[in-house]
């Protein structure tokens, strides 16, 4: 499974470099945005948080799904060693998405709106995505539109949460596969893709995208089944996932983990982030106990743990081994590189643990007879929100570092 050497840029990498300044746009609103939450007052006149969350949101969101879709399109090429059957339709894919995402920015920068959580742009710019995403995207996200769903308070959460779930299912799926086929390119070896744990990670993440969602809702008077089910396959995908690379890191040969150092690196990150928010969901999936933490920062922290700790450096892998090839091979010794590895990972420790002391801290207000005073209860998390800005900041500095590394290699490469 040797990988011949890269001599042009492909459309997949497109789908890379995108992602990747849209990234660089979702630390910089974030950055923006988590700024704003300590000094609520900053901008409010001109660029108030209630733009800057959706620019952050949406960028970040993507920056998930292009990348996500530069992995498969170039895995898929690899693995079939064959081209694809029109190599005009992903470039059409890629301008409609493009287009979309420019009008999607514009549109929470002039304050339009008319969406919900995720997807706050106006119903109307949906079209164009559905056109590049076709079968991919999940129409349920949009089942508010209609009275019948938008009247009942219950109907409304229920499909919004399910249809969100379904959506992020969707996109670790491809980002699940990208990463087994890349493990199976590193070894040079197809043991991993035709595992049992291979396969039983797909139809599980498969189970999932239809069902987890529904630890979301646990405090809606809905059905108990789905509940249930909800919370014995909420914890199984990641912990498949990080069984599989596990076993996988300890196959690899010296020569191997060498030559393929950039995306082997970022790969044992994320397994980390994976053993990490594991144990978190589980303790969240608990129904008595996420009672006390749904919306809170706990909830706030394991999505940020899944989104940078786990998808984020699986993407980063994508993009090391696609972006950064020479004709030496993969032997990567940029220190701006390495650096932004090791910051963003240890400020996103930071972060993490500040937004599960703070979620603690507010759930215990939340539920306590006392009837604190809100700002009382914000007085007393502002210590652990200025430790995650600062910890932000670091996150934000690593990975534009990494970006600035694989964008200028792709800029020499071209």
């Amino acid at each position: 499974m040797e990988p011949s050497p890269i001599t042009k840029t492909s459309t997949s990498h497109y789908f890379f470099v995108t992602g990747l300044a849209l990234l660089a746009f979702g630390l910089f609103f974030g950055f923006t945005a988590s700024f704003q939450y300590l000094f609520p007052e900053l901008l409010k006149d001109y660029f108030s948080f209630e733009k800057t969350r959706p620019l952050h949101v949406s960028s970040v969101v993507f920056w998930i799904i292009l990348s996500a879709v530069g992995g498969v399109l170039t895995y898929l090429q690899e693995h079939t060693r064959k081209k694809l059957y029109s190599a005009a339709l992903p470039k059409v894919s890629l301008a409609l998405f493009l287009s979309t995402i420019v009008l999607i920015l514009v549109s929470y920068v002039l304050g339009i709106f008319g969406g919900r959580e995720y997807w706050e742009f106006p119903p109307p710019l949906a079209v164009p995505i559905i056109a590049g995403w076709i079968l991919l995207i999940i129409l349920e996200s949009y089942l508010w539109v209609f009275p019948y769903f938008r009247n009942n308070i219950i109907n409304d959460m229920t499909i919004q949460w399910k249809s969100y779930g379904s959506m992020v299912g969707s996109w670790n799926m491809l980002i699940y596969g990208s990463s087994i086929y890349l493990m199976d390119k590193i070894t040079g070896n197809h043991k991993n893709s035709h595992s049992r744990l291979a396969f039983l990670l797909y139809y599980t993440g498969l189970f999932n995208l239809m069902f987890n969602w529904g630890h979301h809702i646990y405090t809606l008077p809905s059905h108990r089944f789905i509940q249930y089910i909800s919370y014995g396959v909420s914890m199984t995908e990641l912990f498949i996932l990080g069984r599989i690379i596990y076993h996988w890191r300890a196959t690899l040969s010296v020569a191997q983990k060498y030559y393929f150092r950039g995306a082997y690196r970022f790969l044992m990150a994320a397994d980390a982030w994976i053993f990490l928010n594991l144990f978190l969901a589980i303790f969240m999936s608990i129904p008595a106990i996420n009672v006390f933490t749904h919306g809170t920062h706990v909830t706030v922290a394991h999505t940020m743990g899944t989104t940078i700790g786990i998808n984020t450096m699986l993407l980063l892998a994508f993009a090391v081994d696609n972006l950064a090839v020479s004709q030496e091979g993969r032997d990567l010794k940029d220190t701006g590189l390495w650096a932004g590895f090791w910051v963003s990972n240890i400020s996103l420790l930071f972060f993490w643990l500040s937004l599960i002391i703070a979620g603690v801290v507010k759930s215990k207000w939340q539920m306590s007879d006392a009837q604190i005073p809100f700002r009382s209860m914000m007085d007393q998390l502002r210590p652990f929100f200025i430790v995650s800005f600062i910890a932000g900041t670091g996150i934000a500095g690593g990975l534009l570092a990494i970006i600035y590394t694989l964008l200028n290699k792709q800029r020499n490469r071209i």
